[in-house]
């Protein structure tokens, strides 16, 4: 008897990935435009029976995506729906502005630190980020940031644009901004580690 073909394994999808989606399909059946905000996270939450670090994470997976803003003292706000797809974007990274392309990965840093902020574990996220007295250098920490975020779809959307929006030189500002983001991340304050990566590629 011929040697039968294997099933690929099936892939489970995360609770967070799930509930993004879910709250996606909200927005779309509730008719929510651009400026309208979706309700707090704490009502948010106890609304869909889950924890506010799962739904963080959530949240932090449809900022990158582009299809809310989350604000700190205001909240999850909708943005507009892009008329083209994923794929066509990323097509057209090369005619792009810098400014746009650094605007982007900023965007992008920020929900993955938020991501990572939010990450259960917080022996990991102390593990990874603590100060071990070495200088900080912005590939050991993102790589460190990144991991903890679980997201290998944020992953490669960043690994796209750090090509044409690279990581910034070494510097002691730089330093001192890596640390309060490794600090943010820590202590599980995502809305902290956003702000932070706020003009963190310069310009």
């Amino acid at each position: 008897m011929p040697d039968r073909a294997k099933l690929p394994p099936v892939r489970r999808e995360r609770l967070y990935e799930s509930l993004a989606a879910h709250i996606s399909d909200f927005i779309e059946a509730q008719g929510l435009v651009g400026g309208d905000r979706l309700p707090p996270e704490r009502q948010l939450a106890a609304e869909l029976g889950v924890s506010r670090a799962t739904l963080s994470r959530a949240l932090a997976a449809l900022e990158t995506k582009g299809r809310i803003e989350v604000r700190h003292g205001v909240g999850a706000l909708v943005r507009e729906s892009a008329e083209s797809g994923p794929s066509t974007l990323l097509s057209s990274v090369d005619t792009r502005p810098r400014a746009e392309l650094i605007a982007a990965r900023e965007a992008m840093l920020a929900g993955i630190a938020r991501a990572a902020a939010v990450h259960p574990q917080a022996s990991l996220r102390l593990a990874m980020l603590a100060d071990d007295g070495r200088p900080r250098t912005f590939e050991h920490t993102w790589r460190c940031v990144r991991r903890l975020a679980e997201s290998p779809l944020l992953a490669e959307l960043d690994d796209t644009l750090s090509a044409h929006a690279p990581a910034p030189a070494d510097t002691p500002e730089l330093r001192d901004r890596l640390e309060l983001l490794a600090e943010a991340i820590i202590r599980g304050d995502a809305a902290a580690a956003a702000t932070v990566c706020a003009g963190l590629l310069g310009d």
